[in-house]
């Protein structure tokens, strides 16, 4: 429980900084893991990137380096090709040029768009040949499913389940979404099956709720609430991956420090 409470006062925290005036990621010189991500992650919110478009974006990342050396090859150079190869799958209506000078202004803090020139020229051609190497690399397998539509439906189902005035009570919807968004910052993303990071994601943000799904035990192995929807979920693996989700909040911590 203590960890779960750490994670939700990381987030109170989170919340807190957006109203006041933080420092910014200077990414140039955080040498740690997990920044990358953050990098990614910034770039897309800031292009206006829907959720599953940035999760994609980070899924190709991870499995791009999964195949590959991580030092062979520029880290924000392939994830700003991950998110320009996120936004070609998803089809949404975001340019080559958007990507490039928001990478370009998010690595280099304050500096202004690229000019039409070499500069420019030579990230564009750069991005483009790292998007057929990612391509290239993956296989051409760029189909993936997420865990974000099982999410919607676990959801779904206990909002009746529960009844409205639980379910309305706490933020619980809003709080297991984003644990799933976070847990892309994370390679260990690709361990898990989609429907039994779904189904943790809930099972978390319940937690820290202290809401208690009717007719449920987590005492006992046969009567967790989420076995008629993941039955081949075991108490074990559930717990392995709630501890894996809480690891991207522990990561996070360490980059905030610097």
């Amino acid at each position: 429980m203590k960890n779960i409470l750490d994670v939700m006062s990381f987030q109170n925290r989170k919340e807190a900084n957006k109203a006041q005036k933080i420092k910014l990621t200077d990414y140039r010189k955080i040498n740690k893991s997990g920044v990358v991500l953050r990098f990614l992650f910034e770039c897309a919110i800031k292009l206006e990137m829907k959720p599953l478009t940035s999760a994609s974006a980070a899924i190709i990342y991870h499995r791009f380096y999964k195949e590959v050396e991580t030092a062979d090859y520029d880290e924000y150079l392939i994830a700003a090709s991950a998110l320009y190869l996120a936004v070609k799958i998803k089809d949404e209506p975001i340019k080559i040029r958007d990507v490039i000078n928001v990478a370009h202004s998010t690595l280099n803090r304050g500096a202004p768009p690229l000019e039409l020139g070499d500069e420019y020229w030579s990230m564009r051609d750069a991005i483009v040949q790292a998007e057929l190497l990612i391509a290239r690399t993956l296989k051409f397998d760029l189909n993936f499913e997420h865990p974000h539509k099982f999410l919607l439906y676990y959801m779904s189902t206990l909002k009746d389940w529960l009844g409205p005035n639980i379910w309305n009570s706490v933020p619980a919807a809003k709080t297991a979404a984003s644990f799933l968004q976070d847990f892309h910052h994370s390679p260990k993303i690709l361990n898990h099956k989609v429907n039994h990071i779904a189904a943790c994601c809930l099972s978390l943000s319940l937690q820290t709720y202290g809401i208690q799904v009717p007719l449920s035990d987590e005492s006992d192995d046969t009567s967790m609430w989420y076995l008629p929807f993941v039955t081949d979920l075991s108490k074990e693996k559930h717990w392995e991956i709630i501890e894996d989700i809480i690891e991207v909040y522990k990561q996070e911590a360490v980059i905030n420090a610097y």
